[in-house]
């Protein structure tokens, strides 16, 4: 069954249609991307609008659509709307925003617009099972940032700020195919890698310290992320005592990942070890996170996680330790969930790097 075609079996009757207007969905749904156009669904045949610039591209490429050169939005839709007598319209409640809503409605009086939760709560368990083909293309996102990662580390010295290790990081993931960037690429050091999301600045690396790095390359649309943490000249004993409670966490985590666990459960995990480790008090985010299309999706692994993790799915594992004012350690790899268990798709080694 096509992607399409499981939406159409959320279509109460003949009179009841999907409109599709995000663009993750649509690359989602027809599997190329673009910046403007709608997929209209319902019972009897489902349309991509597009507009000139993909038109030729969308015709040699979907097939369970009928393409539509898109010429006037308003009249065309509400041709298509007329023609299969629809009177509700389901759209995407987590993407579209009140003024677009307000819109459509002004422009289709006639229909009622369903803004419930259905249509995006599907396409969201959809997108969280992911196909051979989608686990392909994640694994090559996955394999860019990774040489990107090991050409960073021959190039790395004491001096260079951090805007500039982030930049060199940039520019080697494009150079081995990245389609773009999954994220702004982080690199703190020191003080500032007790900061989980710092922002690259003017500080220099400096000898003895943590250097965070947090990357991802795009192939295709499809997202990779990684973290890996290293010590710039030399690294202390309590230094190194965090990074392998960091370490232990992430591999205790990698061991209880399989279909069934709870995303909740899997936190806990994690934070149990770092606890142990004295340290918890010092994981202050989520496990972990879906990975796909959008560098944020479902599922999550976290305290309030209320997901639990099927065959097929990938989630991040990426505990950390911030200490403010002195540094942090973050782990970070990407996994596909089995049957029994998980598969690590982040192939870099995981011990303590000084450079």
């Amino acid at each position: 069954m096509s992607r399409i075609e499981q939406l159409e079996r959320l279509l109460i009757d003949d009179r009841h249609a999907a409109l599709i207007t995000s663009d993750i969905s649509r690359k989602y749904l027809c599997g190329f991307t673009s910046s403007a156009g709608v997929i209209l669904i319902t019972k009897e045949q489902s349309y991509l609008l597009i507009d000139f610039r993909y038109y030729e591209k969308a015709r040699q490429r979907v097939t369970d659509c009928q393409v539509i050169l898109l010429e006037d939005m308003r009249k065309q839709l509400m041709d298509l709307l007329v023609k299969h007598g629809i009177s509700v319209v389901s759209v995407e409640s987590d993407s579209m925003t009140l003024t677009e809503m307000e819109k459509y409605k002004a422009n289709y009086s006639f229909v009622t617009f369903d803004t419930g939760s259905a249509l995006s709560d599907k396409l969201t368990k959809m997108r969280s099972i992911k196909t051979a083909d989608e686990l392909e293309k994640i694994i090559a996102a996955q394999r860019i940032a990774e040489k990107a990662f090991d050409k960073l580390l021959n190039n790395i010295k004491i001096g260079q700020t951090e805007k500039h290790v982030a930049a060199m990081l940039d520019y080697y993931m494009a150079e081995c195919g990245s389609d773009g960037l999954s994220f702004d690429t982080i690199a703190a050091s020191g003080v500032n890698s007790a900061s989980p999301h710092a922002v690259p600045t003017d500080k220099k690396l400096e000898d003895g310290d943590f250097l965070t790095l947090d990357f991802g390359a795009t192939y295709d649309g499809y997202h990779s992320d990684m973290t890996r943490t290293v010590a710039i000249g030399h690294a202390t004993d309590k230094m190194r005592e965090m990074y392998d409670a960091v370490l232990s966490a992430n591999l205790d985590a990698h061991k209880a990942a399989k279909a069934g666990i709870s995303g909740k459960l899997l936190d806990s995990v994690a934070r149990s070890t770092l606890d142990a480790w004295n340290y918890g008090e010092y994981f202050k985010h989520g496990l972990g996170h879906g990975v796909g299309l959008e560098i944020h999706e479902a599922p999550t692994a976290g305290m309030y996680s209320v997901d639990t993790l099927k065959e097929g799915m990938i989630v991040t594992i990426e505990p950390g330790a911030y200490i403010t004012g002195k540094y942090g350690v973050r782990i970070e790899d990407m996994v596909v969930i089995t049957a029994d268990g998980c598969r690590n798709l982040t192939k870099t080694g995981k011990g303590l790097i000084i450079i």
